[in-house]
């Protein structure tokens, strides 16, 4: 079994801060030459698309996350050896991007590529003017943009599996597929405007010496005093919100009644985003509570935090969370992986074509589609995945790479002992049975890595989204994190009131008093 810590993993949950990432791209671009990539069976000799462009030269302004691409320059000892051959990341996917599409139609393309740090954050450039072509919010961004009529529809072409260069199309986790083209805004699916990028789960990374994983597979973690400043939290109001959610109403979500439910999935989906007056006003006092309990709110620093010893719980995303864990593994220390048992949110980041680049200009929306497609290619979606840490929607298809790559980190070696059976079928098929795609690991990674890179299918079955919030709701939940975050003078409770002002009664005494023996020491004086 291979090591879990990956040199290149970068650190970041997409929705927060990362390391700044656009200068070392703009560097591996610059030091880049022909594509590098090394794998097998990819040789194409059909025919391109009839939807080609018209041939003229493309410029493709591409907005990501930070860090969230394979910028190359693996080390040598660094080669991914499958059993279907070697994937290897030479030179950044951007400039094998670029290489690949006048390879496969004869036509350059440019990519400008910029970076964002918080789906606020691109919102915010996109209002200012910002123009890019294609952009990787979150579900909960890209559903904000769908409502407000800003994107363009993916095409037909892109959607057209005959064509052997639409990766995505034909390799698409079916559980994945299933869930974009079952979520809607205002009566139009996810998969007509949006395709997948990475996906994962939040839950608890723990230290297993401290906590039991039952200690950790809950919201109230959060707010637990026995952890008194030994927690932290995500400082952000999404995050904080599902969570504090969860934790309020942990034993209705965990009773048999509500579970058993025909229609379980969406009445959990609508308890986890529970907008109602007294739900918000629930949340605030609550996260009021844990704001005293946590060790910090944080953005990026929790990921060092467990990993020092500093914490010994941090609510985490799935991809960070195998960071972390890697990390730590790394100096001899040992981090598990929780997911709460009341509901997990699981998340989702994907790729748009917004009108105020591509509408209108055909050239422009297929190099778009285009580069959806290459980062989607098996092998590439790979290369990515081993880069940044967060797992690919891709399950490949007919192509049984991403398969064997988690085989290849996470299968148990023949000589151990303590193994157990691990089925993805609802992820990697149609049929969630399908054994064939059941891998064979070390118990221990079900609380682990693995159990966080692809969730169980039990741990799946009891997940939610995060749904848009417009409007007036946007607003009440924004005041409502103002609260939170911010020093609130209604919470300030009525004894410090009395002795406030006992005390500045007497400070105003003292100085009227001194004021008066002042003004009779001055007529005494003339």
């Amino acid at each position: 079994m291979r090591t879990f810590f990956k040199e290149h993993q970068r650190s970041g949950r997409p929705g927060m801060s990362r390391q700044a990432g656009t200068a070392a791209l703009a560097a591996a671009l610059v030091l880049s030459g022909l594509a590098g990539v090394t794998y097998a069976g990819t040789e194409q000799t059909e025919e391109p698309s009839t939807s080609a462009p018209s041939g003229k030269k493309v410029v493709l302004r591409v907005c990501n996350w930070e860090e969230y691409i394979d910028l190359g320059e693996w080390g040598e000892d660094e080669v991914i050896d499958l059993e279907s051959g070697d994937i290897f990341g030479e030179n950044s996917m951007v400039q094998d991007f670029e290489d690949w599409y006048y390879e496969t139609y004869g036509i350059e393309v440019n990519v400008e590529y910029s970076t964002f740090g918080t789906n606020e954050d691109l919102y915010n450039m996109l209002t200012l003017g910002d123009v890019y072509d294609l952009v990787c919010p979150s579900e909960y961004m890209f559903m904000k943009l769908m409502a407000e009529k800003q994107l363009v529809p993916l095409s037909d072409a892109f959607k057209d599996s005959s064509d052997p260069y639409n990766y995505y199309t034909n390799g698409v986790s079916p559980y994945i597929r299933k869930v974009f083209e079952n979520h809607e805004i205002n009566g139009e699916k996810w998969s007509d405007y949006a395709a997948g990028y990475m996906w994962g789960v939040t839950g608890i990374v723990y230290n297993p010496e401290a906590l039991t994983h039952e200690e950790a597979s809950t919201w109230k973690v959060l707010g637990d005093p026995k952890y008194d400043r030994q927690v932290t939290i995500k400082d952000n109001v999404r995050d904080s919100y599902f969570a504090a959610v969860g934790a309020l109403k942990s034993d209705m979500l965990l009773s048999e009644e509500f579970r058993s439910q025909a229609d379980y999935p969406v009445r959990l989906e609508e308890e986890m985003n529970d907008v109602s007056p007294e739900t918000i006003q629930e949340v605030q006092d609550y996260l009021q509570d844990v704001k005293d309990n946590v060790y910090s709110f944080e953005t990026d620093s929790g990921k060092a935090d467990m990993i020092t010893g500093k914490v010994l719980a941090n609510y985490q995303w799935s991809g960070d969370a195998v960071y972390t864990m890697d990390q730590a593994e790394e100096d001899d220390y040992y981090l598990n992986f929780a997911i709460p048992e009341e509901s997990t949110n699981i998340y989702f980041d994907g790729w748009v074509m917004l009108r105020s680049g591509v509408e209108g200009n055909a050239d422009k929306q297929h190099a778009a589609e285009a580069f959806i497609n290459f980062c989607s290619r098996p092998d590439n979606a790979v290369r990515n995945m081993y880069y940044i840490g967060y797992t690919s929607v891709i399950a490949g298809g007919d192509d049984s790479r991403i398969f064997e790559y988690a085989d290849w980190t996470y299968g148990a070696e023949e000589d151990e002992e303590e193994v157990v059976d691990y089925p993805l079928g609802y992820f990697f098929s149609e049929d969630p049975e399908n054994e064939d795609y059941t891998l064979t690991v070390p118990a221990e990674q079900l609380i682990r890595q693995l159990g966080a890179q692809y969730p169980s299918e039990e741990a799946i079955s009891r997940s939610s989204i995060m749904v848009f919030f417009d409007g007036e709701k946007n607003d009440t939940i924004n005041q409502m994190w103002i609260n939170v975050r911010c020093f609130n003078i209604l919470d300030v409770p009525v004894w410090i009131w009395v002795i406030t002002v006992l005390a500045l009664a007497a400070l105003l005494y003292v100085y009227l008093s001194a004021r008066h023996r002042q003004k009779l020491y001055l007529g005494s004086s003339k």
